[in-house]
């Protein structure tokens, strides 16, 4: 299985656009919290949230191979159940649906990462000081980061994990690098 730092080198290998590093950092991140809360491999989980995208610059005209090309260039990186998770993220384009806790907690836990990072950018204090009421109220606003699938963020459920249980890990697992993912207020 590929260390972290080797993960990184991969991710950044290609030169992808600053935004697709902080949204695969912080769904690092998520998906390390949820690991260590569900007793999962932290390590394993981290590695899948962090590489989930890396197929994206390639893929963005033609979002029924996202994912696919994916697990090829990940392919003997990590284990299946790695590979597995990474192609049912986007299963709403690819046909193969989530069916391991790993699989649901990459889906809720990627997409949970536009919700937080998009209310940060919004507030004065950016992320101190968030909470998850704030987060589910801007969730019901369909005009409030508009491409953030809730449905797929309920999806939290899957995994054992109520909605604002899942919120805080996601508040708490984001704030620590929000400097490094461009959510941090200056002053």
């Amino acid at each position: 299985m590929l260390t972290r730092t080797e993960a990184l080198e991969l991710l950044r290998g290609p030169g992808p656009e600053p935004h697709l590093v902080h949204h695969a950092l912080q769904s690092e991140a998520v998906m390390r919290t949820v690991a260590q809360r569900k007793g999962e491999d932290a390590d394993l989980w981290g590695l899948v949230g962090l590489l989930h995208d890396i197929d994206f610059p390639l893929t963005k005209d033609t979002p029924q191979r996202h994912g696919l090309v994916a697990m090829d260039l990940l392919a003997e990186k990590l284990p299946e159940s790695a590979l597995a998770a990474i192609r049912a993220h986007n299963s709403e384009c690819t046909g193969h649906a989530p069916q391991s806790a790993l699989d649901w907690a990459l889906r809720c836990s990627e997409s949970v990462t536009g919700l937080v990072a998009t209310n940060a950018l919004v507030r004065p204090q950016g992320m101190q000081g968030m909470t998850p009421k704030s987060l589910k109220k801007k969730m019901k606003d369909k005009a409030f980061a508009a491409s953030v699938n809730r449905d797929r963020i309920r999806e939290c459920e899957q995994i054992g994990l109520e909605l604002g249980d899942f919120l805080q890990i996601a508040i708490d697992a984001i704030s620590p690098i929000a400097a490094e993912v461009g959510l941090a207020k200056a002053g």
